[in-house]
Parts: C-alpha cells; structure tokens; sequence
C-alpha cells in the first residue's frame, strides 16, 4: 500500500517539488505528544461503541506509547514524504500492527484530528503561560514589598507629572498581567471543545460517541457543527491576541526600564547576566534583553497579522491554507513564554538605584496637582486653581526654586488665609501624603493592595 493515507486515488509518485513544499513535520512534529493522546483516546472510544475490539484497542493504545517514547528519545525517522506528524504516527503505527493499525483512522479525518490536536497543544499552553504569568506578577509583589516606601516620579507625555510609590508602579503591571490571565482564561473555554468526530465536513455514518472522547480528554464538550470544525480557527487568532497584549505589556515595561537605566536618568541597575557590552566601546553596558523583549513583540504583533489574513476569505470545511497556522501560533507562543521567563527574573534581580531616585525627587513640580486640589478644598473653582497653579510654576521657573520655595506673600496674593496649610502640601512626600482616593498611590492604599496580591499570589512578604 502506498505510504500516502490517500495514495488509492493515485496512479503516479508525487512530485519531490511538491513534497517538499507541501510538508508540515518539520514544524507540526511538536503535536505528537497531542496526536497520540488523542488517538488513543479514539480506539479506546472505538472499542466501546464496538467498531474495535478490546483487545484491538490495547494493541493501538500499547504502540502509540512506544511511538511516543521513541520520539521523546530521539530514535524516530521522519521524512517529507510522510506530510505531517499525523500521517508519520499512523505509519509507524501500521508498520507495527499491519491491519490493526490501519482502523484508527476509523471515524474520523485528518481535518477533524488537525484541530484536536492543535486545541490539545493551545489548551496545555494556555495553562503554561498562566503559571509564567504567576510567576512575573509574583516578581513583581515581592519588589512591590521589598521597595515599599520608595518614591518614584511618575510621568505622562515622558514629563514628571505627580509621585507615585514604586509598590504603586509595580502593582500597575500586577493588574496588567491579571487581565492577561483572565483573557486566557476565557480563551481556554474557547478552546475546549472537542472537534474530534467531525471527521472530514459531514460527520460519519459510523457509530461514534464523541461525548467518550470528549470525557477521556477533559473537553467541556463538543462541537455542535460538523461543517464548522475543521475551518475553525478562531481560537487560535484569540489566542494569539491574547499573546499579543502580553507582549506588548512586557513592551512597555521595557521601554521604562531601558529609559531609566540611561545616564540621564540613572535609575536602575541590571544586573550584569541580562547585559551585554559595545565590540568597539569598552565602557558600554547595553540592556538587550529588555531592548529584545520589546522588539520581539513585533514578532507576536505580525504572527497574529498572519493569522488573520490567513483566514480571511477561506470558504467552509479544511482548506490546506490552514497548515500555515501553526508557524505563527508556535512563534507567537514561544516568544512570549521567554520573554515571561526573563521578565520574571528581571524584575526580582534588579535594583532600583534609590539615592539616585531621590537627588531629583523635587524636581519637576510633583507637587503642583496637589497644591491646585488644596486650592480647590480651600473653595477656589477648579479652572481658577488649576491656573493659579500654573502662574506659581511659571514663577519658580524664573526664580529657578521649588514650589515650596516661595514665600508665604506669594500664596498670600493667590488667596488670602492661604499661607497656614499651604506647605503642608508642598513637597513630594507631602503630596503624597495627601492622596485617598481608592486605587490611589496613597500609602494606605498602596498597602491595602499590596497585602491583597500577597494574598492572593501567595507572595509573602520577605
């Protein structure tokens, strides 16, 4: 019989052109683990609505183990002129048990055994990424403890803006990972529903029963239209949206920390292991891997760009296009899971450069939104404080001093009475001091967020 799962129709070999460019195993190979539970949980569901025996049905289940070992040790032959990995196990496997093994295939297609195991290998990556998105949330509650009370300048626009706990920032990208977490979350409902049965477009006259299969794989349940099943990939462009805001959070992050370990500003100091030095300048310590975190979500972007118009326009039931899917869902994975893992020991070895921090503190009128909401406490309408403010600042300028430089006259001419509580506001330490609102960089705020991520991570303070 030809080594083709299609070669009856056939009268001529294929094309060596043809095969090497219509191959998949040297990327689809990393499914076999999926297509092997996967088929064994097939002949087990065949043998129970008695289309296979027992005793066949061992026999399949016992050699997909022994494929699967072979291929963990690195003992398995593949060839372009199997295709895929699907068509290599079903070979291996008839190459074994002769006509045994040639009855898995009972009931079932490659379209419909494809999305299994591309669902089986999302599913299990999903619940990878959630541990790895722990893990750099996790990293990021104990640098929340560990520089509890270090303030930070915040900005907008990249100008210094109002101050902010550096457990405040930290706890920014806690709920940004969160999110992350709970959109794969929804995602993995997507994914776990069981294709398997659908067979070819049309389902099978066979005697199947999906639900068993579905049981055997942990499938909430399975797809209710045969026609959809094999076309559908909409779970995986989810999911590879769902990559790409992860990517682009870790992005941002490392924008930051590439900005704020410059001379200019002088902020951070990574550690020596996540950089390298200038061929030319010896004196050049370069952040790369935050520079490659941030460029490799190019990568994540484009794989999902991919996706997209890969899918585009593609009538009903398999078409072949859909072997293309799976260099952008490996990529966009794979990319995102090292920049997590880096991410995570990034943000636990790295060392903010406190006194650095605090030389500058006071520059850069922290301090103005606060002094134009005492205002406002005091009865000045909002627009009225918010220019006086503005005026005040424009004066420091000129005077080249901070705002709590001024004398008492000063904020006399702003309002009269003014002057008794005015600088206890003033200053970066008293701004802050001065915040409430829920969700704030309030210090009581910033704890009461901080003890519930501990909790809620298992991250105890050190």
């Amino acid at each position: 019989m030809s080594q083709k799962t299609w070669g009856g129709r056939f009268s001529g070999d294929t094309d060596d052109r043809v095969e090497a460019f219509t191959e998949s195993i040297s990327f689809d190979r990393r499914l076999y683990r999926q297509d092997i539970i996967a088929s064994q949980a097939h002949a087990r569901m065949l043998a129970d609505v008695g289309l296979l025996s027992a005793d066949e049905a061992g026999k399949i289940c016992a050699a997909l183990g022994e494929i699967a070992g072979e291929i963990d040790r690195g003992d398995f032959a593949f060839s372009v002129k199997l295709e895929d990995i699907h068509t290599h196990i079903e070979h291996a496997l008839i190459e074994r048990l002769g006509d045994v093994g040639r009855k898995l295939h009972t009931g079932r297609s490659r379209n419909d055994q494809v999305v299994t195991d591309v669902k089986l290998w999302v599913r299990d990556a999903i619940d990878r990424l959630d541990v790895l998105l722990r893990e750099t949330q996790a990293a990021l509650v104990s640098s929340a403890e560990r520089d509890h009370d270090l303030v930070l300048p915040g900005y907008t626009h990249m100008q210094r803006a109002q101050p902010v706990l550096a457990a405040h920032y930290f706890l920014a990208y806690v709920e940004k990972y969160q999110r992350d977490r709970d959109r794969l979350t929804d995602c993995r409902k997507r994914v776990n529903i069981l294709p398997l049965g659908a067979a070819a477009l049309a389902g099978t006259s066979l005697p199947i029963d999906r639900d068993n299969v579905a049981r055997q794989l942990g499938f909430a349940s399975v797809a209710a239209n045969s026609l959809d099943v094999s076309s559908d990939r909409d779970f995986a462009l989810e999911f590879v949206f769902d990559l790409t805001l992860i990517a682009l959070h870790l992005s941002g992050w490392a924008e930051e920390w590439v900005l704020w370990t410059t001379t200019e500003f002088g902020f951070l100091d990574v550690p020596d292991a996540f950089c390298t030095g200038s061929s030319i300048m010896p004196h050049k310590k370069n952040p790369d891997v935050l520079e490659l975190i941030r460029g490799k979500s190019a990568r994540v972007a484009a794989d999902l760009q991919q996706l997209l118009m890969l899918v585009k326009g593609l009538p009903l039931a398999y078409n072949r296009d859909l072997q293309e899917d799976k260099h952008a869902l490996f990529d966009a994975h794979d990319t995102v899971a090292a920049s997590l893992e880096l991410a995570a020991a990034l943000v636990r070895e790295t060392r903010f450069r406190k006194e650095i921090v605090a030389a500058r503190l006071e520059d850069g009128f922290l301090d103005a939104t606060t002094l134009m909401e005492h205002l406002i406490a005091k009865g000045v309408p909002m627009r009225a404080a918010h220019e006086a403010v503005g005026k005040l600042v424009r004066l420091c300028e000129e005077r080249r001093c901070r705002l709590a430089d001024l004398p008492a006259e000063v904020y006399e001419s702003v309002r009269p009475g003014l002057t008794p509580g005015v600088y206890k506001v003033l200053g970066v330490h008293n701004a802050l001091a001065a915040f409430r609102s829920a969700g704030s960089t309030a210090p009581a705020e910033v704890e009461r967020q901080l003890r519930h991520w501990q909790e809620r991570l298992g991250e105890r303070p050190a």
